[in-house]
């Protein structure tokens, strides 16, 4: 009983930790590009995360950008139809794509 105790109160001394000084999370404002097909992308994707998410992954090839969509879809169940996974997709590729297909 005293070994789950003195667990428990170890485990939850961070969390009673206290700061006097104000703190500032940083706001950083990615650069996102408009165009068609942007109001499905805002519908669809950043609801779940933050459009740094797509431009970290670097100018990619169609290919990629499906296979992420379909990520998405498949393992995150994300509510996306075909026709919109496409749009998205089409406005991936067209933004933030290398110009490759594959």
């Amino acid at each position: 009983m005293k070994k789950i105790v003195l667990t428990t109160l170890i485990a939850l001394t961070p969390m009673m930790a206290q700061v006097k000084e104000k703190i500032e999370v940083p706001y950083v404002a990615f650069p996102i590009k408009m165009g068609k097909g942007f109001d499905v992308v805002q519908a669809n994707c950043l609801m779940c995360h933050s459009f740094g998410y797509i431009i970290n992954q670097g100018r990619q090839s169609k290919a990629f950008w499906r296979g992420k969509v379909d990520k998405m879809i498949v393992h995150f169940k994300a509510p996306i139809s075909e026709q919109d996974a496409k749009i998205i997709t089409d406005y991936l590729f067209e933004h933030y794509g290398n110009g490759k297909e594959k």
